[in-house]
C-alpha cells in the first residue's frame, strides 16, 4: 500500500514537473519581437519584417551613398501608417530636404501642416545638446538624425563622443522611438570617430562602386540584434519611389 502511494507521489511530481517545464517553454516561445517597417523596398525581408522597435540603426556611407533618402523614405513609411516623425539635420537646410523629398513624390508639407512631421535643423557648433520638446510635443515614433558625423567635429576625444551619443540614444530609446542615426564612412571602420557602431542596435552600411562608366550601388545589413539579418552585400537602385533592394 505504501509502495503504492509512494509510485502515484512519484507521478504527480512528475506530471506537474512536465506541466512547468511546457509552461516555461511556451512562455519563452510567446515573446515576440515587435518591428516597423522600413519603407525601402526589399529590405524587410532581409530583416525578418523591419527594424526592431524601439531600437537604433546606423546608417552608414560615404557621401552621396543614399543616406539622406533612405531615412526619408524611412520617415514616409512611418507617417502613411500615422507614426509621427521628426528629421534632425545638422548640416542641411529644411527647405533642401524637402525637395529633395519632392523628387520622389514625398509632400512632407502635408504631415508638417497635420502637426505630425517636423524638420528640426541644429547647429552643433553652437550648442551640441539636442531638445526634446518637439519630438515629445509630435508624439514623435520614429526619428532621424543627420548626420551624426557633425559632433566628431565639436566633440574631439572619443570618450566624450560615446558618452554623448549614448545619452543621446539612450534618451530617444526610453520614449519608444526608433531612430536612424547616419554617419559618414572613413577609413576601413563604419563612421567618423570609430565609435557610433558600437552604441547602435543595428547597423546598414550603403555604398557606390564605380563600374566603368557607372556606379553600382550597394546595401549590406551588418547587423540587427534579436534579428537573423541576410547576410552579403545586396545590389539596390534608385527609382521613382526611392530605393529598391534587388536581391
Amino acid at each position: 500500500m505504501v509502495a503504492k502511494v509512494e509510485e502515484e507521489g512519484k507521478k504527480i511530481a512528475a506530471r506537474k514537473k512536465t506541466e512547468k517545464s511546457s509552461k516555461n517553454k511556451t512562455h519563452q516561445n510567446s515573446y515576440k519581437v515587435e518591428r516597423v517597417k522600413t519603407g525601402i523596398f526589399g529590405l524587410d525581408k532581409l530583416t525578418q519584417g523591419g527594424f526592431v522597435e524601439g531600437s537604433s540603426v546606423l546608417v552608414s556611407g560615404e557621401t552621396g551613398t543614399g543616406k539622406t533618402i533612405f531615412c526619408l523614405q524611412y520617415l514616409w513609411e512611418g507617417l502613411k501608417n500615422d507614426e509621427p516623425g521628426v528629421y534632425i539635420t545638422l548640416e542641411e537646410s529644411a527647405e533642401e530636404i524637402k525637395k529633395d523629398a519632392l523628387v520622389f513624390g514625398w509632400d512632407f508639407e502635408k504631415y508638417e501642416k497635420e502637426g505630425k512631421f517636423k524638420i528640426i535643423e541644429k547647429n552643433v557648433f553652437e550648442d551640441i545638446n539636442l531638445e526634446f520638446f518637439e519630438i515629445d510635443e509630435l508624439k514623435a515614433k520614429r526619428v532621424v538624425i543627420d548626420s551624426v558625423s557633425l559632433f566628431s567635429l565639436v566633440i574631439e576625444d572619443k570618450a566624450s563622443m560615446r558618452n554623448k551619443l549614448k545619452e543621446l540614444i539612450k534618451s530617444l530609446k526610453e520614449r519608444g522611438i526608433t531612430v536612424l542615426l547616419t554617419s559618414e564612412i572613413v577609413g576601413e571602420g563604419f563612421s567618423r570617430l570609430g565609435v557610433e557602431e558600437f552604441l547602435a542596435d543595428g547597423i546598414i552600411v550603403l555604398k557606390s562602386i564605380p563600374m566603368g562608366k557607372t556606379n553600382q550601388r550597394t546595401l549590406e545589413v551588418r547587423k540587427i540584434r534579436r534579428t537573423k539579418i541576410s547576410e552579403g552585400i545586396h545590389n539596390i537602385e534608385f527609382y521613382k519611389n526611392g530605393i529598391k533592394v534587388l536581391d
